[in-house]
Formats: C-alpha cells, structure tokens, sequence
C-alpha cells in the first residue's frame, strides 16, 4: 500500500496571470482572492487513484503535458468511451464505469492524468497509466479463481508427453493464461518461464503455482517480444517453447473484457493494456474500407461490406458502446440463420484487428530459433484456420532441406533450414477432450524440433 502518494506540480504557465493580478491589486485584496483561486484550482483538478485492495485511495494533482496550455488528460469523458490519440505517441484516457469483481464499489470514473506512472500498490493491484493500463484489466487476486474456472488447458496430455519436461529441463511457456500447461511442466520438476501480456492472468498463475518457488518465473509483454525476455538476453536457451495462441476461457467469460458477444460489456477486446487500440476505435472511427478490409482478412466473413456499412450507419446516429450495441447491429443487417451467431466472425476479425495477432505470430515464430538451443521443442497451438495456415506455412519452409524451382537446373540449399518435424500433420484433440472442453474443437497442435546449426 502507498504510504505518501507522489504529488506532481501543475504548469508553471498556469500561474502567469496571478502573478500579472498580484503587480496590480493590493495585497490586502489579493492573498484572500488568491486563496480561494487556489482551493477551487485543487478542488477541481484533484483525481483519486484506487491503490489497494481495500478501496484505499489517494488524492494526486493532475497536471498538464509539457509545452501545452490544454490539458490532454484532465477532461470527464462518457461511459464506456474509449481512448483517444490526442498527440503523437500520447494517449489520453476516457475510463470506463465497471464493477470490480465482487465489490459493489465502481471503478472507472475517476479521473486520470496523462503522466500518472503504473505503481504496484499491492498484489495483484496497479495503479493507472493512462496510456497503456485500463480499470478492465484491474481484479481483486486475493482469493484466486480455482484452476478449472480460470482456463482449461488444450491438449494437456499430448503437451506433457511431447514437451517430455525434465528436472534439468528450461521451458517457457510464451502464452501463459491460466498456467495449466505450465503446471504440467512444474510438475515434471523443469524450470518455467511464463510469459503473458494480460497482468491478470499473470498474477492469477503467479498465485496458483506460488508452491514451485524459484522454479516458476513470469514475465509480463507479448510473446512476440520473447527475445527481450532477460534471460534470452543474457544468452539463455530455452529446451521448449509452447504457444497456445487464441483467447483464454477467462478472457472470453468476463465481460468487462469485451471478447463476447453473449454477455454486456464495453467494446475493448484487448488481451494485454500495451494494446493501444480497442475494439471501439475500429468500429466507431476507422474508415469503412479498413472495417471492410479486416472482415474479409482476419474474419473470413463473407457479408463483409453489408456489415461494415450497417456499422457506418449506426455510428453516424450513435456511437458504439457495448458488445450488444455491436452484435445487435450485426444481426439486424444480415440476420440470424443456424446455431452460429451472426457475430461471430466479426468479433474474431475485430479481436484479431485490436491485439495484431497476426503480426504477433509471425515476429514470434521468426524469433523462435534464436530462442531454443539445439534438439529445443517447438509446439504450437491453433485454433482458426488463419494461424493455423501461417504455423503449416512457416514449419514446411523451416524443415525443407532443398527448394526447388521450375526454371532452375536442380535443388538448392534453404538457407532456412532449421526445425525437423516431429508430427508431420496436425494432432486434433480426442473425442473425450472435446466433450470436457468444448472449446478445444478446433484446436491444432503442431511438433517441431531445432536442429543443429551446420557448419
């Protein structure tokens, strides 16, 4: 808990003119005149940052950002609107008005500061930085959410069995969640590192693995930035990677993420607060022909441009604000025909969209030889055909000896040889997983092994 809330001073060009007032009026007059200047001024531009998990909180002045007279950060926004790019590389924040889990008390309408620094108060709790840090992603950790209610792994055992984890053994898991494959390595006696971007679910599998000590590590940021992790940077190689790509069942059940578009919740989508763009941004302000463009990449969506000028429409009137306003609009323009709802598409094109899965994977797995030593295990979990597409594409070129051409006179080395498929196609979960965790339908695990470097 903070103990003296830092306090930061406000521009030194907000008090030009008392101090042109104080050359001219007496000084009888102006120190009362300026007193109540100044308990207005703090009344008004004092905001409370929740710091705790007992709904402690402390008063910081707001201030302005430097070499401007407007404030870029100080303004009440409406509910449920999201943040908006004010100057560039600065974002301003419109916070949201959600629950905390289990507690009555609201947590989004205080107002935030453009420079506020992100501060651990206690465990499990951050305070806000306006530009990278949203309240959906603050929770209350100091009951955990029992494992099964938190995050069913996939393929729990063909991972145990492929990753083979030793005591010896240095594995990360590169998309930790709920930490259920993670346990499994822990439990084989290896060493993990696990990596994710959502702080809450790192502070979840913190707790829940708590027992492994120094055995079990985290480190907060997208798998894609692996090779920042400290200890790759120190020259570390790790004897397994796993990425399980896709959303947690935690993520998909909590409204106040904004992934589902069964439950209310504000449209945000974001898998970790480094995200800087919400699912908000894309429907209520970028142009029709990237909505357009986003529904028939990411979403395979074939009503593409019938959808994306239902969401035009409906934007000019009024802006959206929660999941159903979304997927309300979106059943209305196309209807409603089978089991599936019309939504769903859309919902994966725009999650995809706001968290650069894509681009994500692809950094990801270019970095992966330079983070595996030697005979290191390569799995890989898919769950849609996009990246399932992109994981094929990139194992068959890393594990072809010789490329061959029409026009060329014979094979040629690839240059990029460097993983041994250990699976040749695709493993699919069983019928009994499926029937414990409908989620893992489509689910697709993929086995490669670095090989050694030739000379």
């Amino acid at each position: 808990m903070l103990s003296t809330p830092p306090t930061l001073a406000l521009d030194a060009h907000r008090y030009s003119a008392a101090s042109v007032a104080h050359a001219q009026v007496p000084e009888s007059v102006f120190y009362p005149i300026l007193e109540t200047i100044e308990a207005l001024r703090r009344l008004a531009f004092q905001s409370t940052v929740c710091t705790a998990s007992r709904e402690f909180s402390v008063r910081q002045t707001l201030i302005f950002m430097a070499g401007r007279t407007k404030s870029l950060g100080t303004e009440l926004h409406a509910l449920f609107m999201t943040r908006d790019r004010t100057a560039p590389g600065w974002l301003s924040v419109r916070p949201s008005n959600f629950l905390l889990a289990g507690r009555g008390k609201s947590l989004g309408t205080e107002i935030f500061t453009l420079f506020m620094t992100m501060v651990r108060a206690a465990p499990g709790w951050l305070s806000a930085r306006p530009s990278t840090l949203s309240d959906s992603f603050r929770a209350d950790f100091s009951t955990p959410v029992a494992a099964g209610d938190y995050h069913l792994p996939v393929f729990p055992a063909e991972v145990g069995e492929w990753m083979a984890a030793k005591p010896e053994s240095f594995i990360i898991d590169g998309t930790l969640g709920g930490g259920g494959h993670s346990e499994i390595f822990l439990k084989a006696g290896a060493r993990v590192l696990g990596v994710d971007r959502d702080p809450e679910a790192l502070a979840h599998a913190r707790a829940r693995l708590a027992e492994y000590g120094h055995r079990f590590t985290t480190w907060e940021g997208n798998f894609s930035r692996i090779v920042e992790v400290p200890e790759i940077k120190q020259g570390m190689r790790a004897d397994g990677l796993l990425l399980d790509l896709g959303v947690s069942s935690r993520q998909l059940d909590s409204a106040v993420r904004g992934f589902s578009f069964m439950r209310e919740g504000p449209l945000d989508m974001r898998m970790g607060p480094s995200c800087v763009t919400t699912a908000a941004d894309i429907v209520n302000r970028w142009p029709e022909a990237e909505i357009v463009r986003i529904l028939f990449e990411f979403g395979e969506e074939s009503r593409a441009r019938r959808i994306a000028g239902a969401i035009l429409n409906q934007r000019a009137t009024k802006p959206f604000e929660t999941t159903l306003d979304l997927a309300n609009c979106i059943e209305r323009a196309i209807g409603r025909h089978g089991r599936t709802h019309p939504a769903t598409k859309t919902f994966q094109a725009i999650r995809m969209a706001v968290n650069e899965e894509l681009e994500s994977l692809a950094t990801a797995l270019a970095a992966a030889p330079s983070v595996l030593k030697p005979g290191g295990l390569l799995l890989i979990i898919t769950f849609h055909s996009l990246e399932d597409r992109m994981v094929k594409r990139f194992l068959k070129h890393r594990s072809t000896a010789f490329l061959d051409e029409p026009g060329w006179p014979e094979p040629r080395p690839n240059p990029e040889y460097q993983f041994k498929l250990l699976a040749r196609k695709s493993i699919a979960p069983t019928a009994a997983e499926i029937t414990r965790n409908p989620r893992a339908r489509s689910a697709k695990l993929r086995v490669a092994q670095l090989l050694a470097p030739t000379l």
